[in-house]
């Protein structure tokens, strides 16, 4: 993820679990059964709220709910469950609860409770972002294409305050940009959300499409004219803007903000963020497109879909032919048929739709799933292909015979011995030409290798000296004696160094019969050792 992306983000990813879930429980009165009767309470409330009375009595809820309902027949009557309610936004988190004795005018309503209401903070944005998705409209979606010229002479502004000095105009400017922007970013992505709900929704409503096709396709091809015309602007004035100094503007900017809740250094965090965002919307880094950009290409895209959309329902129309007389067509057929089972066969058939298998299991350790995992966090667990295919448990089945694997056994004894026998004649080659003076091949290196690795396991010391030690096969034997000067060994993969060691080579004579005996039986009592030819005992015998 770039940097740009990171500054970008929503700050709501910063929230651990427990924080977002408790935010959540806000939004807990949308889903009760008169989730309706709440909103009118919370509407009652902020209507108190605009008239600067924080803190709500009941009384003075039923009070503004009778007003509510004289101009809305939507809105319910107060009834006597008006304080319950209440009580059960306070204990979501929505509303505070606080006791209020000052309302007591008798002895008895000193003893009962005497309740106040009053939104919380995050209380009042969770019915706010409510109230704003209830608001939404199709309607209202458009791209502004009149705010780059705005956006434009602020940032000429915003260069001028910096080099005079003045931080208020610089928070300012900065704070008008901020708001801008923001709108900006909230009305493409609507505008995009509603062109793909229009294009969703064409087959049912081509008539709405058709009206107001050509406004459509005029409104956004004046938006990336409009775009293609002062993006270059906006970049350089972007330019202009860090030549001045963006920590020093920044800082200034941090000083003015009066956000007394917030220290300097946590201002001048913010200040940076939205910065970062401003920049990453026009200013483009290298091969890095501007996000300005990619709006203009996808709003390219949409006029792209939109025309295809247009010739499809044009086709259609011409044809007579489109979606909706195929459903019209189907539903026919449908209620023509002479039974309910041929119905369910024709829609099953037209849809593709099958009877679905739900399949399930244990998981081997249930006591590391937390029970408060949902299915799509918990992991999966492994389901055998005779169930899923065909609804049936796996059985054991009957026990299976013993195979012989003659042809493996006879193709791994031909590899050891002929693996045997390249050994062997390597070692010959190492006993006539010896291994100093020349270079020593692949097979060569291998037995050098094996024969020095068990001279050098047999070394012992002997009166706090390292005696000489050997290692051979059948066919040779290899000593280490000390030497001073050491000795090198020259390889195909390189050069071998020996310091304080001088390798000998002798034939496998040396070695007592007795010996030589005792490993020829061996290797024939040996079993396979496998695909590398070797076997530990057939290979000789340290001493």
């Amino acid at each position: 993820m770039t940097e740009r992306a990171v500054t970008g983000a929503s700050r709501a990813f910063d929230l651990d679990a427990f924080a977002v879930s408790d935010r959540f429980r806000l939004f807990n009165f949308t889903r009760r059964d008169d989730h309706l009767v709440y909103l009118w309470v919370l509407r009652a409330m902020d209507r108190l709220r605009a008239v600067h009375q924080l803190q709500a009595h009941p009384d003075d809820v039923a009070r503004v709910l009778a007003e509510l309902g004289a101009a809305y027949d939507d809105a319910p009557p107060a009834d006597d469950n008006l304080r319950s309610r209440l009580d059960a936004l306070a204990d979501d988190g929505v509303v505070h609860r606080l006791e209020d004795a000052s309302r007591a005018g008798s002895l008895v309503r000193y003893r009962n409770r005497q309740s106040v209401y009053q939104f919380s903070e995050l209380g009042y944005q969770a019915f706010a972002a409510v109230e704003e998705v209830l608001a939404a409209r199709l309607q209202d979606a458009n791209l502004s294409r009149l705010v780059f010229s705005d956006i434009l002479e602020d940032l000429k502004a915003l260069a001028e305050a910096n080099l005079s000095g003045h931080g208020e105009q610089v928070w300012r400017r900065l704070s008008r940009l901020d708001a801008v922007m923001e709108d900006m970013a909230r009305r493409s992505a609507r505008f995009h959300l509603t062109l793909a709900e229009i294009t969703r929704s064409t087959d049912a409503s081509p008539e709405a499409f058709l009206r107001y096709k050509n406004t459509l396709l005029t409104h956004m091809t004046d938006f990336m004219a409009e775009l293609d015309r002062y993006l270059p602007r906006l970049d350089g004035a972007v330019r202009d803007v860090e030549r001045t100094g963006v920590e020093t503007m920044l800082g200034r900017a941090a000083a003015a903000d009066e956000r007394l809740f917030m220290g300097y250094g946590e201002r001048l965090d913010d200040w940076r963020r939205r910065w970062a965002v401003l920049r990453a919307w026009f200013a483009a880094d290298g091969a890095e497109s501007s996000r300005a950009a990619e709006l203009r290409a996808a709003t390219r895209t949409g006029v792209s879909s939109v025309i295809a959309l247009l010739r499809q329902i044009a086709e259609a129309q011409r044809g007579g032919v489109n979606r909706s007389t195929q459903l019209r067509h189907l539903a026919e057929w449908v209620f023509n048929v002479p039974d309910e089972g041929a119905a369910h066969a024709l829609m099953t058939a037209a849809f593709n739709s099958r009877t679905s298998r739900h399949l399930g299991g244990a998981h081997d350790d249930a006591e590391v799933i937390s029970v408060r995992s949902t299915w799509w966090d918990a992991p999966g667990v492994e389901i055998s292909v005779p169930l899923f295919r065909r609804g049936k448990a796996p059985a054991p089945g009957v026990p299976q015979p013993v195979r012989g694997r003659a042809g493996i056994r006879g193709e791994l004894r031909r590899r050891q011995a002929s693996g045997r026998a390249a050994e062997r004649e390597a070692a010959e080659g190492l006993v006539k030409a010896g291994v100093h003076g020349r270079v020593l091949d692949e097979a060569e290196t291998r037995v050098v290798l094996r024969l020095l690795t068990r001279a050098l396991e047999a070394r012992t010391v002997v009166a706090g000296r390292l005696r000489s030690a050997s290692g051979g096969n059948e066919s040779m034997t290899i000593r280490l004696v000390p030497e001073p000067g050491g000795s090198t060994v020259r390889t195909v993969h390189g050069v071998l160094h020996l310091p304080g060691l001088r390798l000998d080579l002798e034939p496998a004579a040396h070695t007592t019969g007795a010996l030589r005996e005792r490993a020829r039986a061996a290797a024939a009592r040996a079993p396979l050792a496998g695909d590398r030819g070797e076997h530990p005992q057939a290979d000789g015998a340290l001493r």
